[in-house]
């Protein structure tokens, strides 16, 4: 009877202890935080899925949750939000993080823990420290080199070749709604005699261009209109071009002889963030020194860490270095916020309505 009972003490203690264990473990993987990123689709999402994302949560011990949106979408989700927010970090173009900064929507980065701040480059240090830009892309043409060659069409090299007969449906064009478009707006008013302060010029071209649009795209992402033959030349960003034509599709992207315009992806912890402390993280680990080289690698975003070192052929398909930045064109984000909904409602109803 001894034995017996030793024996049942003994399996008894084992189950608890087994319990326990159990227990802790369940415990364990119900407290990992989630970090919640609101963030670019299409491409994008795609690598920043398979490579940014997975390293981060295996050095912090955590989840982060994708938010898939335009900028202008993940704005008003902020701006949706601000009483209880539900976003921890929001990734979105200069323009509209201009806006979020000025509506009080974003939370300043504590330089204790965003420690990677001092190696960026000027460009990339937004006002009081407010979000910081972790990638430098260059906004010009993009043409498929296939059916410009098939149909013996002459390259683009100017805003205004959008206007060209030849491409009657055959384009699918940015939204004004996307930072694309708005760089498309303003270039055609700039290749026209105007600028910002005078957006006339660019609304006049861009009626002309959109005779050859079969639709204005909302989601920043035309990788799809290339692929299907609905659009073979857009405004399209660099890094998406170079992303599309590293999958094997022949595609070539174009500085236009008026220019081409900086447009900073950033990086940026919302204010009063259910994880705001691991938010900072987050930021500071995009601007990290390997994580931008791998930016630069899978996402065709140009460094903005002076720490980066790179060599070979992706020097030519991403803007990098002092010098090939300051080439680019900055466009005036305080005079077009103050007209953005202006324009947007303007397009909408003489132009983009109609397709």
């Amino acid at each position: 009877m001894k034995k017996i009972s030793i024996f049942l003490l003994t399996a008894c203690i084992a189950m608890i202890v087994s319990a326990c264990g159990k227990a802790e473990s369940s415990v364990g993987a119900s407290s990992k935080k989630t970090l919640v990123v609101a963030a670019y689709g299409g491409s994008y999402e795609k690598e920043i899925k398979k490579t940014i994302i997975p390293q981060f949560e295996k050095k912090y011990n955590v989840k982060v949750k994708y938010i898939t949106g335009s900028s202008v979408d993940t704005l008003s989700k902020l701006q949706a939000q601000k009483a209880n927010p539900q976003i921890d970090v929001a990734i979105m173009d200069d323009g509209p993080q201009a806006q979020a900064r000025s509506f009080g929507l974003l939370a300043p980065l504590d330089k204790k823990v965003v420690t990677n701040l001092k190696d960026t480059y000027d460009i990339a240090r937004l006002p009081k420290d407010i979000g910081v830009s972790f990638g430098i892309v260059a906004t010009g043409l993009a043409y498929s080199e296939k059916d410009f060659e098939s149909q013996k069409i002459k390259p683009v090299e100017s805003w205004n070749d959008l206007a060209r007969p030849v491409f009657k449906n055959k384009l699918v064009l940015p939204s004004i709604t996307n930072s694309y478009g708005i760089h498309m707006l303003v270039m055609l008013a700039k290749a026209n005699g105007g600028d910002e302060n005078n957006i006339e010029p660019g609304f006049k071209k861009l009626k002309e261009v959109s005779k050859n649009a079969v639709t204005f795209d909302k989601t920043a992402d035309v990788s799809n209109y290339f692929l299907q033959g609905q659009t073979i030349v857009s405004a399209w960003g660099s890094s998406r071009v170079h992303t599309l034509k590293n999958s094997g599709f022949p595609i070539e992207f174009v500085y236009p002889k008026e220019g081409t315009v900086a447009l900073m992806t950033t990086a940026n912890v919302v204010k009063n963030a259910p994880n705001g402390k691991l938010a900072q993280k987050f930021v500071n680990y995009v601007i990290g020194k390997d994580v931008q080289k791998e930016f630069a690698k899978t996402l065709f975003d140009g460094p903005v860490n002076k720490k980066v070192k790179l060599t070979g052929d992706i020097t030519n398909k991403v803007v990098y270095g002092k010098e090939n930045v300051n080439k680019l064109v900055t466009v005036n984000w305080d005079v077009i916020n103050k007209k953005r909904a202006e324009w947007t409602e303007r397009a909408n109803k003489e132009i983009e309505i109609a397709k």
